[in-house]
């Protein structure tokens, strides 16, 4: 026997946040994710967002963003991917520097405490050759510093073989980080579970 829970991923986009919430409210969820795809209406995924500018000028567009969008929509669980970014970049995290993007990082990770909120550790990083989930260790222990203790732990599974794939690595690190809790959540509420 397993549980079946009903949950949505929201893309986030500032100027659709009334839509987000008028959705988001019309249905009996367990559980939504918030995540950012689109930075500014552009797709970090297509070369243009990084054309013409420094690869860090992107990902400091990419990061203060995520900030707007929680400050304006805040019916979500957990923040998904949070340095999705880092997957499209020129140098992808081959020169990502946690300390030239604090504070940005910071005023993320401090809306999502302030407000009850959590981050989702998604395994996929590794799938993508990236060495480390989204987000990475730094992150990680960024928001455990700064008290966040509400954890989910995906794997952004788009085929059945993906399905909890790298967990064993998500674990490992979440230990090291300090972290001894995971959670799931029911009914839009968290429930622990130890690593």
């Amino acid at each position: 026997k397993i549980n079946v829970s009903f949950g949505i991923e929201l893309g986030m986009q500032s100027h659709l946040s009334r839509k987000l919430a008028a959705y988001s409210k019309n249905h009996d969820f367990d559980f939504i994710i918030a995540s950012s795809h689109l930075c500014n209406r552009k797709d970090p995924y297509l070369k243009e967002f990084f054309e013409g500018r420094p690869e860090k000028e992107g990902y400091h567009e990419y990061f203060q963003y995520i900030s707007e969008c929680i400050r304006s929509f805040q019916n979500f669980d957990v923040y998904g991917h949070l340095d999705y970014v880092l997957r499209y970049g020129p140098t992808r995290n081959e020169n990502f520097s946690f300390g030239e993007y604090k504070e940005d990082i910071d005023k993320i990770l401090t809306l999502l405490i302030d407000n009850g909120k959590g981050i989702e550790v998604n395994s996929s990083g590794f799938s993508y050759g990236l060495g480390a989930p989204h987000p990475c260790r730094e992150i990680l222990l960024r928001y455990k510093e700064l008290g966040g203790e509400i954890l989910t732990i995906g794997s952004d599974a788009h085929s059945p073989e993906r399905i909890a794939a790298d967990f064993d690595k998500v674990s490992d690190l979440l230990t090291t980080c300090g972290f001894t809790h995971y959670c799931v959540f029911k009914n839009r509420m968290p429930e622990y579970y130890r690593i």
